[in-house]
């Protein structure tokens, strides 16, 4: 049983929007790591040791089980704030007592230090950072209005996860360097410009305040 539909409620595939189940035969690759299996890096030089936790079981094993993945999403509308409440009501659950980087929320995505990049790096590729993603939920649940989203994005979206950068760095096996010149080659150009301090910025976001807004 998986939570929420990620694909659905954070925008991606709808294949299985109207389903409870997904197809563990070809939705985990390509929704989880877009067409190229963990399996697929080792001729990349990527150990397969490293790969174990990325792996998913064997589909002969899940089947012979006649396994099947659900989401809870499904049978109950996936509402973060009000799951929320639920926890802190009925298991106890704390939130951080500051806000998570590059966004508002105190009570979601807390369970690693490196999080924070996997959102970092979608403002980079995406132009959307942690921020958009929480305002456009609460938007759409009628918990806050757009011009609130607005201003919060506009506030956190783009704010750097410094907090465990270099656990990150050291996690990965890389130099502070080597990461920004990575960073950088992803920056799509109608996506990312320089001001004139020398700056990246984007040259257009939701506030209007971009580089050509």
């Amino acid at each position: 049983m998986y939570g929420e539909n990620g694909e659905v409620e954070y925008g991606g595939d709808m294949k299985n929007a109207f389903s409870p189940t997904r197809d563990y035969k070809g939705d985990h690759k390509k929704h989880y790591f877009s067409g190229l299996g963990p399996e697929d890096l080792i001729k990349y030089g990527v150990s397969a040791n490293d790969l174990v936790p990325y792996m998913a079981p064997d589909i002969e094993k899940l089947d012979a089980l006649k396994a099947e993945i659900h989401f809870y999403g499904y049978y109950k509308k996936w509402v973060p704030q009000e799951n929320y409440y639920y926890c802190v009501e009925n298991t106890g659950f704390e939130a951080n007592p500051v806000r998570n980087e590059a966004t508002y929320s105190k009570y979601a995505s807390l369970d690693d230090k490196i999080d924070g990049f996997h959102y970092y790096l979608a403002l980079i590729k995406f132009g959307l950072g942690r921020c958009t993603s929480d305002t456009a939920h609460e938007i759409r649940d009628g918990h806050i209005l757009r011009e609130e989203g607005v201003a919060l994005v506009n506030k956190f979206d783009s704010e750097f996860p410094v907090k465990y950068f270099k656990t990150f760095l050291e996690y990965c096996g890389i130099t502070e360097e080597y990461f920004t010149e990575q960073v950088d080659s992803w920056r799509s150009p109608h996506l990312w410009g320089k001001d004139q301090d020398g700056n990246w910025k984007l040259k257009h976001n939701v506030a209007g305040t971009g580089l050509e807004d």
